[in-house]
């Protein structure tokens, strides 16, 4: 009778042994497939308009390194994004084409300042449609009677419009070509003008006019004509993807992601 008792218990411990072990297993499964779920990252990256092209390419290369986050970016004029996110528009990160719409998010600590870097620059040049044989070769050239509408970003909000006045302030030219200028929400849209015959000149960066075969450049401006284009980078205060966010402007200050912003007309 005990070896009957005994051997009933030893049953009992085995099924309980097995149904625990069975447990633990379906345990161990939960957690790994939530891991999976958490490591897969959307970043949203708000993003100066002259950038379009060449983040597109910089885009593949960043997830084929990092396949576990997807990037998708909100282009737009500097300051048109920058007050986006001062109203509270998500945003992981912060591409800007100039300094002054990150130093105002800096300074109301709506980015994290430990992570901007300035990542790469750019040039102006003065633009018209390719086929158009105006007699104009500089900006000194740009004189009201001698000229029809001439495209430029907003000053406002975007970062080409401010150096263009800039430039056409310090040749002693905005006032008198104030009239004549067409004001446009980004660089892109003062390309397509031009392109389009909207308008017969344009000023827009480099970078703008090498990815256009409609377009020619007339000049360059000289670089003591205006403030240095640079483009600095930052993560927002407020993004949920902090880290992921970092490893992105870490990977835009790598030799292949300079080297497709160099392809694009950019300069380091």
């Amino acid at each position: 009778m005990k070896n009957k008792w005994k051997i009933g218990m030893i049953f009992i411990l085995i099924l309980i042994v097995g149904v625990g072990c069975n447990n633990q297993e379906a345990s161990d499964d939960t957690p790994t497939e939530n891991t999976n779920q958490q490591d897969n990252t959307e970043l949203l990256i708000s993003t100066a308009a002259s950038l379009t092209d060449a983040m597109t390419e910089i885009e593949k290369a960043f997830e084929d390194e990092y396949s576990n986050i997807d990037v998708s970016f909100n282009y737009g004029s500097s300051g048109t994004l920058a007050q986006q996110i001062q109203q509270g528009a998500p945003a992981d990160a912060f591409l800007s084409a100039d300094q002054k719409w990150m130093d105002t998010l800096e300074k109301e600590s709506l980015i994290l300042p430990e992570t901007r870097v300035d990542f790469t620059g750019n040039k102006l040049v003065l633009i018209s449609q390719k086929d158009h044989n105006l007699t104009i070769s500089s900006f000194e050239d740009l004189i009201p009677a001698e000229i029809g509408d001439l495209a430029i970003g907003n000053p406002e909000s975007v970062p080409a419009g401010t150096y263009a006045k800039e430039v056409l302030t310090k040749l002693n030219k905005w006032e008198d070509l104030e009239k004549h200028l067409i004001l446009a929400k980004d660089v892109r849209q003062v390309l397509t003008y031009v392109e389009s015959g909207n308008t017969e000149l344009g000023i827009v960066y480099s970078s703008d006019a090498s990815i256009s075969d409609q377009v020619k450049i007339i000049a360059e401006a000289s670089s003591d004509w205006h403030t240095p284009v640079i483009y600095p980078a930052a993560v927002t205060a407020d993004s949920k993807n902090a880290d992921s966010a970092k490893l992105f402007i870490e990977f835009l200050q790598t030799e292949e992601a300079q080297n497709i912003l160099n392809q694009f007309g950019f300069i380091k």
